[in-house]
């Protein structure tokens, strides 16, 4: 890793902050949210999560600990993905942290990923993630 560049992407979604927690932690609302992706988490402090799925015909299994858990308001996980090309070590480790904002019956979600080696990385990264920030916010308020 040769940076910290932080990826940042926030969406306004018209649902409260429980509604959109319940989307966040819903193993068939994740499929739909992150690209068809197998969740697969207890949601406990320590404990692992993986993501299971296809990306551009290659099978993948990415992997990362939940680091915070407060619902209804934060989610920090950490992730690693093998099709990154890098080597499975700590340092190549993002940590993703989606937080949540009520505003008036309304939610500010906030996504955040640090570990970007570059600006272009980053910029990368959160073209990916304002794509799945839109999708949380389709499913939260389809209701």
């Amino acid at each position: 890793m040769t940076g910290n560049f932080i990826a940042s992407s926030s969406i306004d979604i018209d649902a409260d902050a429980e509604r959109v927690w319940t989307v966040l932690t819903d193993p068939s609302a994740i499929k739909d949210f992150m690209f068809g992706t197998e969740a697969s988490t207890d949601w406990t402090i320590g404990g692992p999560i993986t993501w299971r799925g296809t990306w551009e015909g290659k099978d993948y299994e990415d992997k990362g600990v939940i680091l915070e858990f407060e619902p209804g308001k934060r989610l920090v996980n950490t992730h690693f993905s093998p099709l990154s090309g890098q080597d499975d070590i700590p340092e190549n480790y993002h940590t993703l942290t989606w937080t949540l904002e009520p505003q008036d019956g309304k939610t500010r979600l906030t996504l955040t990923q640090d570990k970007n080696g570059s600006p272009e990385e980053a910029k990368h990264a959160e073209g990916m993630w304002d794509s799945l920030v839109k999708s949380v916010k389709q499913i939260a308020e389809r209701g």
